[in-house]
C-alpha cells in the first residue's frame, strides 16, 4: 500500500532547484535555436516534460527494489550498447545512437551510466563490509566497468569513455583503496597512455588534444570550436548582451551551440552573473546529493548517491572546462542544460533516485516509512 507520508517527505526545494536549471536550459535553448526554427527547443520541451514525470515516478519507487534488480538493469543496458553497435546510426564519427522512429533517437552509452552505478553499488552492498580494498577485491567491479567501457570504445565515444572512467574511479577511490593498489593503478594508467595514443585514439581525437595545447595552430579547423566558444564567453563580460542578443550565438559562429557548447550561449547573453548563478545551482545540487549520501543508512544508497553526484560533478566540470578553453573539446553535454533526450532523462533518473532515498531516510516523527 502507498504510504501518504512519502509525500510529506518529498524534497520540494531540491526538486525546484533542478527544475530551475531545466528552465534556464530551455530559455537558453530557445535563444540558441531561434534562428533555425526552434525544432530542437520543441523536442527538448517534450523531453523535459517526460523527464519531470520520470523523476517524480522513480522517487516513489523504493530504491531497495532497484538494488534487487540492479544486475538485470545492468544487463539490459549492456544489450542496448550492443544493439547500438549493430543497428545504430553514425553521428559525427560515432555509432552511438539508436533510432526509435523518424524523430526519436536514444543514446545507450548515456543511459548506461545509472545501471553501471547500480551494479557497483550492489557489489559494495553485498560483497564487503568495509575497506580499504586491494586489486583482487575489485575484480568484480572492474569487470562491471570494463564491459560497457569496451562497448563504448568500439563506437567510439571519447567523452563518454572518460566520464565512465571518472565516475567509476571516483566511487572506487572514495569507498576505499589501498595505497599500494592505488599506486599500481596509477602506474598502469600511465603505462597504457603510450599505446592508447598511438593505437587506439582516432586522428580527430589526437587533433583535439593537440589543439587544446595550442588552439591557434589551426584556428579555422580543429581549433575553431574552442576559439569561437571562448570569444562568446568573453564577449558576454559581466552582465551579458541580453536575451537573443548574442552575436556569436545568433550568427551561428559557435558549432553545436545547442548541445556541447550551450554554456557559451548562456555566458554570452547573460554574462558572468548568469553563468555564475547557473554554476552555483549545480554546486547546490551536487552538495544536496552528497548530503543524501552522507546520511544514508545503508551502503547501497550511499554509493548510489555518490555515483549520481559524480555524474553531475564530472559532466559540469568537463563541459564548462572545454567551453572556456581550460580542457580539450571532447563532446560532453552539460546535464539538464544541453539539448539531448538521453542526457536529460539520465539526469532526471538520478534526481528521482536521490529524491526517493531522501524520502525514506527522513521520516516524519522518527517513524519508519515503507511501501
Amino acid at each position: 500500500m502507498f504510504d501518504r507520508r512519502l509525500l510529506k517527505n518529498f524534497d520540494w526545494l531540491f526538486f525546484f532547484i533542478v527544475i530551475l536549471i531545466c528552465i534556464i536550459g530551455l530559455v537558453n535553448l530557445f535563444s540558441a535555436s531561434y534562428q533555425t526554427g526552434l525544432s530542437v527547443f520543441k523536442k527538448q520541451l517534450v523531453w523535459f516534460t517526460l523527464g519531470v514525470v520520470v523523476a517524480a515516478c522513480i522517487s516513489f519507487f523504493d530504491h531497495r527494489s532497484l538494488e534487487r534488480y540492479s544486475h538485470h538493469i545492468y544487463v539490459f543496458s549492456v544489450l542496448l550498447l550492443i544493439a547500438a553497435l549493430i543497428f545504430g546510426k553514425e553521428v559525427s564519427g560515432s555509432k552511438s545512437w539508436i533510432s526509435l522512429g523518424e524523430h526519436i533517437t536514444i543514446q545507450p552509452s548515456e543511459l548506461a551510466k545509472i545501471p553501471l552505478i547500480l551494479a557497483i553499488a550492489k557489489f559494495y552492498q553485498n560483497d564487503f563490509e568495509g575497506g580499504p580494498y586491494g586489486i583482487r577485491d575489485l575484480i568484480k567491479p572492474i569487470f562491471f566497468i570494463l564491459l560497457p567501457l569496451a562497448l563504448v570504445m568500439l563506437q567510439p565515444d571519447l567523452g563518454t569513455i572518460l566520464i565512465i572512467l571518472l565516475i567509476s574511479g571516483s566511487l572506487v577511490i572514495f569507498i576505499g583503496l589501498k595505497i599500494k593498489s592505488f599506486a599500481l593503478l596509477l602506474i598502469l594508467i600511465i603505462g597504457l597512455s603510450f599505446p592508447t595514443w598511438h593505437y587506439f585514439l582516432k586522428g580527430y581525437q589526437k587533433e583535439r588534444i593537440e589543439t587544446f595545447l595550442d588552439p591557434s595552430r589551426d584556428p579555422l579547423g580543429s581549433g575553431y570550436n574552442a576559439l569561437q566558444s571562448q570569444i562568446a564567453v568573453g564577449s558576454g563580460k559581466f552582465f551579458g548582451k541580453g536575451f537573443k542578443q548574442g552575436s556569436q550565438a545568433q550568427l551561428r559562429f559557435v558549432p553545436e551551440q545547442h548541445t556541447d557548447f550551450i554554456y557559451s550561449v548562456l555566458a554570452e547573453e547573460w554574462g558572468f552573473i548568469g553563468g555564475f548563478f547557473t554554476l552555483l545551482l549545480y554546486f547546490i545540487v551536487i552538495l544536496w546529493i552528497l548530503d543524501t549520501a552522507s546520511l544514508a543508512k545503508d551502503r547501497f544508497s550511499m554509493v548510489l548517491s555518490l555515483g549520481i553526484a559524480s555524474i553531475f560533478f564530472w559532466h559540469t566540470l568537463i563541459n564548462v572546462g572545454m567551453v572556456t578553453g581550460l580542457l580539450p573539446v571532447m563532446g560532453v553535454p552539460l546535464p539538464l542544460l544541453s539539448y539531448g533526450g538521453s542526457s536529460l532523462i539520465t539526469a532526471m533518473l538520478g534526481v528521482g533516485i536521490v529524491l526517493g532515498i531522501r524520502m525514506r531516510k527522513f521520516p516524519i516523527a522518527k517513524e519508519e516509512i515503507a511501501l
